[in-house]
């Protein structure tokens, strides 16, 4: 079952200290969109042996970079945007930040609940963005354990949806199968531009305007589909004419071991594969 949280916790009503670990591609958008958002940058501490230039440039907005446990004050939140090997790794250093009802945030994907709970404790909400989330237009699906009161539940909900919309789930077995679609899926919609692009160049096409015309049309259709009230198979049967061009390709695309057979079996691949991560 799936339960849609319309959850609401502006960041000016997060009481203590947000705490990143992890300021990487996804955590330093999220890092962005909290400051873009108004937190205030001194209660944020970013915990990030290898800060990025563009990392340093947030934190000298006035966030602290990695300072010790006991000087980061009572904490809101514990965000925990790790690969999780390196979670794995560090979890012993970032415990004394966790207390027991420490709210726990984890974008880590393939990292079950229990899993973060045993290496790190606290109250977990589990969630997974995808890297839109880096200009705003992410999606993010989320999942809290048990413990996890309204207003914690709240607070990440707050936290997450800076870099785009958010979904609860209450049933956290769907994580895998959100990670293979949403969180995987915009490196599947970046290769149909870049096959889209070699096919025009085999069809005649000069490579930057392959390159172009495929881009374009890639993000050009995403906006319509986003800002349309029609859905997907309805757009695309707008643009298909019986016996014409489309309908010719989409023949192709639609047949045996067409689109519809590789994205079912690619989305199974990195289910499995996201619950490998967790052992």
């Amino acid at each position: 079952m799936v339960t849609v949280v319309n959850a609401t916790g502006p960041l000016k009503n997060i009481s203590g200290a947000i705490v990143l670990a992890g300021a990487g591609k996804m955590g330093g958008a999220m890092l962005s969109g909290w400051l873009a958002q108004g937190l205030d940058a001194a209660r944020v501490a970013v915990i990030e042996p290898h800060p990025s230039d563009d990392i340093r440039r947030l934190v000298a907005k006035g966030a602290r970079l990695n300072p010790a446990p006991e000087d980061v004050g009572k904490v809101a939140a514990f965000v925990v945007a790790l690969k999780p090997p390196a979670f794995r790794e560090a979890a012993s250093g970032l415990k004394p930040h966790v207390g027991a009802a420490t709210l726990v945030v984890s974008i880590m994907a393939g990292m079950t609940i229990a899993a973060i709970e045993q290496h790190l404790g606290g109250k977990i909400v589990r969630a997974m963005p995808n890297t839109p989330a880096a200009i705003g237009r992410g999606i993010t699906v989320a999942v809290a354990a048990k413990g996890v009161g309204s207003e914690q539940r709240a607070t990440a909900d707050a936290l997450l949806r800076t870099t785009g919309s958010v979904e609860w789930v209450d049933d956290e077995s769907l994580m895998d199968a959100v990670t293979a679609v949403s969180g995987s899926g915009p490196a599947y919609v970046f290769l149909l531009a870049e096959e889209l692009a070699r096919a025009g160049v085999a069809a005649g096409l000069p490579e930057e305007l392959a390159t172009r015309l495929a881009r374009e049309t890639v993000a050009g259709s995403g906006e319509l589909l986003h800002r349309s009230d029609l859905d997907a198979a309805t757009l695309r049967q707008n643009v298909t004419s019986p016996g014409g061009t489309t309908a010719a390709a989409l023949e192709v695309l639609t047949g045996k071991d067409g689109l519809q057979s590789l994205l079912t079996r690619a989305v199974a691949a990195a289910t499995r594969r996201s619950k490998e991560l967790a052992k």
